[in-house]
């Protein structure tokens, strides 16, 4: 690749952009928050001084997001909830609210995502997928909005999208579909609650490899021989750069930006070919033979 330098890598973990203790002060609820990238999202808002709420279904997801807040020094409580569940959101703001104040900050970052070719998704593939993915992000911005707007304080939501909300996605058409609708939700509650003092912005990671991914997602990244030069930045993303864009969209520094999505993917996703290569099925994509009903 004649003169190509790609784009230079990120500062290392424990950097960080905004001034120390932009956050101090302040409570971060953050779904999912054991694992992957929302474990690195948490831990930039950690190292900014706030105090750390994670709700996520398993234990040792909680154990692992505690243990990984609590090597930072920050402040942190585990909620068990099941975002599908109105019920079980609300007792966990109430724990949260109860133990560091009204979260001032909440990171829509759990979902649910598996490849399937559409011809075999099950229903309840489609209903789980869906479910977490929009609706769990709904029933916490919902949360999160009414309690602000009852106490007359402004607040502000981050939530992970994907670019696949723009261009489809297939062999993902179940989280396409929901992630589509997280973009259009982000729009939209931007505008609604935007006169009541609520920023609503979006996130989108591009590629950021990670030990908690799922063996199937991971299983698809084998195949790819060289990741690196699969991407026009010719590197893939360092998980603290996701952080960064959210501690930095959260932040007094961009109260004025709301509604909108940043997608953090040193420009993958708008890729094109001057020629497009012969197309490959999905079912070939992901190994699988002929389908059979």
């Amino acid at each position: 690749m004649t003169d190509a330098i790609g784009l230079p890598p990120p500062p290392p973990v424990g950097e960080t952009a905004l001034k120390p203790g932009t956050f101090a002060g302040e409570t971060v609820f953050v779904t999912g928050a054991g694992t992957g990238l929302g474990k690195a999202i948490a831990a930039e808002f950690a190292r900014l001084g706030a105090s750390i709420v994670i709700a996520s279904r398993k234990d040792e997801h909680l154990e692992a997001g505690e243990a990984a807040m609590k090597a930072l020094g920050a402040p942190v409580l585990t909620v068990t909830c099941d975002i599908r569940e109105p019920e079980d959101i609300a007792a966990a703001f109430e724990a949260a609210a109860g133990a560091f104040g009204l979260p001032g900050v909440l990171i829509n970052n759990a979902a649910a995502n598996f490849p399937v070719p559409a011809e075999d998704m099950s229903p309840n593939a489609w209903r789980t997928v869906v479910d977490i993915t929009l609706n769990g992000t709904f029933f916490c911005a919902r949360e999160f909005g009414r309690r602000h707007l009852a106490a007359g304080t402004p607040g502000s939501i981050v939530n992970i999208g994907a670019s696949y909300a723009w261009t489809g996605g297939p062999g993902f058409a179940h989280s396409a579909a929901a992630k589509a609708g997280v973009k259009n939700l982000t729009e939209s509650l931007a505008v609604e609650w935007g006169p009541y003092g609520i920023q609503v912005n979006s996130l989108v990671p591009g590629l950021f490899p990670h030990e908690d991914m799922t063996a199937d997602i991971q299983g698809n990244l084998q195949r790819t021989n060289d990741k690196d030069v699969c991407q026009p930045a010719l590197r893939v993303g360092q998980r603290q750069e996701l952080g960064w864009a959210a501690t930095f969209l959260a932040s007094p520094y961009a109260r004025f930006i709301s509604g909108h999505t940043l997608v953090v993917d040193g420009a993958n996703w708008q890729r094109r070919l001057l020629t497009n290569p012969p197309v490959v099925t999905v079912r070939d994509q992901m190994g699988k033979g002929p389908f059979e009903p």
